[in-house]
């Protein structure tokens, strides 16, 4: 435990999922690896989440982070909306002596924030991962997708017009000025790359590509299984492995038998954190289709074992988790995207060689670091003066 800082805060994460939800992700390891680094600085930590089979309804992480679940799915807005204003009245988990009233929150914007700035009489910071222009139309129908898009694009930038926003990626940092959000305001707090200690793993004996993450349909599987048919006749021993869980699971299951493809295809289901680590180390090639991501953590992951990884350009945050040419490849199409899979896995040399350097890419981004970062961001605009609600409202709609 680090020395604690001079002056500490108590700091609300406002997220609507948590690392323990089955369709957690990347997302959710930031929030609570930040969260853990301020806490190693002697600040406490709140995270308000939406509830889920695998989670108690209040619990402490082991890095001391206090998790709170509230509400479900949709929600958990709502409730965290009254919890606050239960705690700003006396009441509720928020005035406890574990934590006490926050003195900042972080309203974590994945798509739909919980527009805080609105109602809590404390400074707020806007953490935006990535911009979903591309994703509305993939997850939702035609006019909640419209609705989910005004939210974010017009709604949000006008709610958070005065507050400190962060993001992961200098590709979300432009997106977001393209929103009319001043860069300025718009700090950048990489990821770092998670503890990759593993045995001694082999890599396969036959060639083997691994995708890994949530399945969803942003998250464009199907690439990767296009990618093992159109391969397969060439590559006879090639094989992919599939690790994650989620609701797309069987219409995946459906393509790779359609492609027929099925007997080379391994479907893993939700991997530890050491299974994950030895999947990507005995793989030959990673592959990450998705359509947009704020970094792209599990491609640092896959550089931290020295396994190149293949994405698609212009897909966000990938730009900048991977080093194209040096680190890994990145596509233009999906045509581009087989053939840059196929050139890292019939080229042994090329391979090891773009594996080594992206190890080495991969430790230059630590939690630590990233956790300094965002303390001093903390800091600082917790020394912001606190505003009613009248005028927050008021500087929310009226126009500078």
């Amino acid at each position: 435990m680090e020395a604690p800082a001079a002056a500490t805060r108590h700091v609300l994460f406002l997220n609507w999922r948590d690392t323990r939800n089955p369709e957690g992700g990347g997302s959710e390891v930031y929030v609570e690896r930040i969260a853990g680094e301020l806490v190693r600085r002697g600040h406490r930590a709140t995270l308000l989440c939406a509830t889920h089979v695998n989670g108690l309804a209040e619990e402490v992480t082991a890095e001391g982070v206090r998790v709170l679940r509230r509400g479900g799915r949709h929600t958990v807005y709502l409730r965290a909306a009254l919890l606050y204003l239960a705690g700003a009245l006396g009441i509720g988990p928020l005035t406890q002596s574990h934590g006490g009233r926050p003195d900042l929150i972080v309203d974590v914007c994945n798509g739909l924030p919980f527009l805080s700035a609105l109602y809590a009489r404390r400074p707020v910071i806007a953490l935006v991962h990535h911009v979903h222009r591309e994703q509305w139309c993939v997850v939702l129908g035609r006019w909640l997708a419209r609705f989910g898009w005004w939210v974010e694009s017009w709604l949000a930038p006008r709610v958070y017009r005065r507050c400190q926003y962060v993001t992961v990626s200098t590709a979300t940092q432009v997106e977001l000025a393209s929103l009319g959000i001043d860069p300025a305001r718009v700090a950048i707090v990489h990821n770092g790359t998670p503890d990759m200690t593993v045995r001694a793993v082999q890599r396969s004996t036959h060639p083997s590509l691994v995708v890994l993450g949530r399945l969803v349909p942003h998250k464009q599987v199907e690439v990767a299984l296009r990618t093992l048919a159109n391969l397969a006749e060439e590559l006879p021993g090639l094989t992919l492995t599939v690790a994650g869980q989620g609701w797309w699971e069987p219409q995946l299951r459906q393509l790779a038998a359609d492609l027929e493809v099925t007997d080379r295809v391994r479907f893993t289901g939700f991997v530890s954190d050491q299974e994950k680590r030895e999947l990507l180390a005995a793989s030959w090639v990673a592959l990450t289709p998705s359509i947009k991501e704020g970094w792209g953590l599990t491609i640092v992951e896959a550089a931290a074992v020295g396994t190149p990884t293949v994405a698609f350009r212009g897909a966000g945050g990938v730009e900048e988790a991977l080093v194209d040419g040096e680190t890994g490849l990145l596509a233009d199409d999906i045509d581009d995207f087989v053939a840059k899979a196929r050139l890292l896995l019939t080229d042994e040399t090329y391979r090891s060689t773009m594996g080594e350097a992206a190890r080495a890419h991969a430790g230059r981004f630590t939690w630590p670091v990233s956790g300094e970062k965002f303390a001093a961001l903390v800091m600082r605009a917790a020394k912001a003066p606190a505003r009613t609600p009248t005028e927050q409202v008021a500087t929310t709609y009226l126009l500078p």
